[in-house]
């Protein structure tokens, strides 16, 4: 779906006010001698009780590997950081806070809670919720926004990880269990005779789902499943709506699904994204609620 360019509009205006206010301009952040960029590297780095590989770094800061090298190279001069390797990977670089990048880090939390309190003292105590509920909002949609879904061979190692994951948490779920043999196979979810979708969040497998074909015109919806700590995000229903779209693309009319009777919030997902309960249409064992989509043709 395009960009309404009111959205983008406001959104980039708030974006300047929001860095100009809090001082993410200035080449002495929060009056310390390091400009943004260190800083929250440090305060990256600082989290870790370990050594973080660099290429971690990279991925979750979204980085150039030269900028990060010449940032870590700066903070190591300075004493803040050491660099070592892996202890399971000689290959691996990885980087490490100092006692005196760790006080740096503590001073940094000071002075950033010392400017939060002052721009909330001029709010009533409601008006701070309202303000923290907008940011948990703007939070929430910006990582789905952020997140990539691609089609992905179902035998790669990312496909696997994501479906050995959902078939444990349907064996924590079901009260009789799940039997990891009920999943699709690879050749059901390939070329034409369907799709596997993976999202990724900063590179790293955070849902799925699949689309298989079983007659003319009509496709199943299996294995929609989002990582714990990527949930109520909306990523699952994202991930339905790119099933859907799947479909679509390839002539489909129709997409069913089916669901057990423990799984009760995504009953009320489908239901929610246009999903009628139909009679059954399939034996599958661990069905109790079956539905069915009429999909606009391509």
């Amino acid at each position: 779906m395009e960009s309404v360019p009111e959205d983008v509009a406001a959104l980039r205006s708030f974006n300047r006010y929001f860095t100009r206010r809090i001082g993410a301009l200035d080449e002495r952040y929060l009056g310390q001698d390091r400009p943004l960029g260190e800083a929250r590297l440090l305060f990256e780095i600082a989290g870790s009780r370990s050594g973080v590989p660099l290429r971690d770094l990279r991925t979750r800061l979204g980085l150039d590997a030269g900028y990060l090298s010449r940032m870590v190279r700066a903070l190591q001069a300075e004493g803040m950081v050491r660099l070592g390797t892996h202890p399971d990977d000689s290959r691996m670089r990885t980087v490490e806070v100092t006692d005196a990048g760790r006080a740096e880090v503590a001073e940094q939390n000071r002075r950033a809670d010392a400017l939060v309190s002052g721009l909330l003292r001029g709010l009533a105590p409601d008006q701070r919720r309202s303000l923290s509920d907008a940011v948990a909002t703007a939070r929430r949609l910006l990582r789905l926004a952020a997140l990539t879904v691609v089609p992905v061979d179902a035998r790669t190692p990312d496909a696997r990880a994501c479906l050995d994951a959902y078939a444990a948490d349907l064996d924590a779920r079901f009260p009789e269990g799940f039997d990891p043999a009920d999943l699709v196979g690879p050749e059901e979810v390939s070329g034409e005779a369907g799709v596997f979708l993976v999202a990724y969040e900063e590179g790293r497998p955070v849902g799925c789902g699949a689309l298989r074909r079983t007659e003319p015109g009509v496709g199943e919806v299996k294995h929609v499943w989002v990582h714990a700590d990527a949930r109520r995000l909306g990523l699952a229903r994202r991930l339905l709506a790119a099933l859907e779209a799947e479909a679509v693309d390839r002539g489909l009319t129709v997409v069913r699904l089916d669901t057990h009777p423990a799984l009760t919030e995504a009953r009320a997902m489908y239901e929610r994204a246009g999903y009628t309960e139909i009679p059954a249409y399939s034996d599958h064992v661990y069905a109790g609620h079956w539905f069915e989509k009429r999909l606009p043709r391509g």
